[in-house]
């Protein structure tokens, strides 16, 4: 995911030169390509990130498109006041793009899990959130970043992440994708575990239960048009993320289930919350933490 983010923003920096790009002393080995074709819009801040954000909502004042990135709880946490008052609430052109989306850093430890960033950034009123769940949807987020008007957050895996959907297929701010046809339940999933919503699904249809996948790369705005009209059919839902069960893509769905007024079966599948004392594997940690495929 990120090669295809930098290999995206660098094609607009061609022709846009309002793009910077600024890093908290992270990105070694993917963001030198960008340093040395655009130097004069390329800052390393340092390990320094409420000066990073600051930097970049100043230069957003001025008239740029600016995009700060490092992984996720660095770009998201460390420095939450200068995101709320100099991005937020400023409503600034300022994109946070943070890499290791759940527990893609699972060996570096809890400092480095993101399992709370989806839920603070939607509680930020003018942000938009974005989880791609594989390069085509980063790439296709990524071009919309460039057109749109305010604040962005961009939470991303890590690389080598397969390409799900088939080419040409529409990716929208605010619009959910329909990966799978079927009418037994829906399965709607964001992030780095659309992947594992797939292979989740295959496995369900081996035991002939028709799952119908749904993939929702913008948890704010989020697809409601979409989840009403599966509320309407009644099937049964289940969410997925590599996220804190509390205030992510799940928290995001039960709010427009509970508000339909409808009674249909849902459930959230994420991660407990509580912080992860194993060190291992993405894979190992999901296993320990249970994120794994319910029985239908």
């Amino acid at each position: 995911m990120r090669t295809t983010f930098l290999d995206t923003l660098m094609q607009q920096a061609r022709i846009d030169d309002r793009i910077y790009l600024i890093t908290p002393d992270l990105g070694f080995s993917v963001l030198e390509k960008f340093r040395d074709e655009f130097p004069k819009r390329f800052l390393n801040a340092g390990i320094a990130e409420q000066n990073a954000v600051g930097v970049a909502s100043g230069l957003a004042l001025s008239g740029k498109i600016v995009y700060v990135y490092s992984i996720v709880p660095f770009v998201t946490m460390r420095c939450f006041e200068q995101i709320r008052i100099d991005v937020a609430y400023m409503n600034t052109n300022v994109r946070l793009v943070g890499v290791g989306a759940g527990l893609s850093y699972g060996p570096q430890g809890a400092t480095h899990h993101a399992i709370e960033d989806i839920a603070i950034m939607r509680a930020l009123p003018n942000m938009t959130v974005c989880a791609p769940g594989d390069p085509l949807e980063v790439r296709e987020l990524t071009n919309a970043s460039f057109y749109h008007q305010g604040p962005m957050y961009i939470r991303l895996g890590k690389n080598n992440e397969p390409q799900i959907h088939s080419p040409g297929t529409k990716i929208s701010l605010g619009k959910a994708i329909e990966v799978t046809k079927g009418d037994d339940l829906v399965l709607i999933t964001t992030s780095n575990t659309l992947e594992l919503g797939l292979k989740w699904v295959k496995e369900w249809d081996e035991q002939n239960v028709k799952v119908r996948l749904i993939s929702m790369p913008t948890v704010k705005p989020i697809d409601v048009e979409m989840i009403n009209k599966i509320i309407e059919e009644g099937l049964p839902i289940l969410t997925l993320e590599e996220h804190n069960i509390v205030g992510g893509l799940g928290s995001a769905v039960a709010e427009i289930v509970a508000e339909s007024e409808k009674k249909i079966k849902f459930k959230r599948i994420g991660l407990p919350d509580v912080y992860s004392h194993y060190v291992g594997s993405q894979d190992f940690l999901r296993e320990k933490l249970g994120l794994v495929r319910p029985s239908i």
